[in-house]
């Protein structure tokens, strides 16, 4: 990969350590991928959807962090949503190696260096 890419990470908040996890092994010097995370630290309180559309425009792909957390959490589902209206690329990523729960419309692939490294590389 010659360019880091800007990607918006769309997690479930009971998976927000999943989230910091992939976000430190994109900052390893061996690392084969680089991005820059546009995903929502913290929840706001107001125009949040304004907000993470706004980050999602200006994104060049979304991966989503899968787990049964998932399947409950309407701020994910409402930025996958977003990142389908937008028309941007979107990676589902299982959060965890014990759970593969799937989320309609979304490719969910195991969580690795090269699945990840491929879809950064795609886009």
């Amino acid at each position: 990969m010659t360019t880091t890419k800007t990607l918006f990470i769309a997690f479930a908040i009971e998976d927000q350590n999943q989230r910091d996890l992939l976000k430190g092994q994109s900052l390893h010097v061996r690392s084969p991928f680089k991005y820059v995370d546009m995903s929502v630290k913290n929840a706001y309180d107001t125009d949040w959807k304004e907000k993470v559309r706004t980050r999602i425009k200006r994104s060049d792909g979304v991966i989503v962090l899968v787990s049964k957390n998932s399947l409950d959490s309407s701020g994910q589902k409402w930025e996958i949503q977003c990142a389908k209206e937008e028309g941007k690329p979107i990676l589902g990523i299982w959060a965890y190696s014990n759970d593969r729960t799937t989320i309609p419309g979304v490719n969910t692939k195991i969580w690795s260096d090269a699945n990840i490294s491929s879809f950064i590389d795609s886009i």
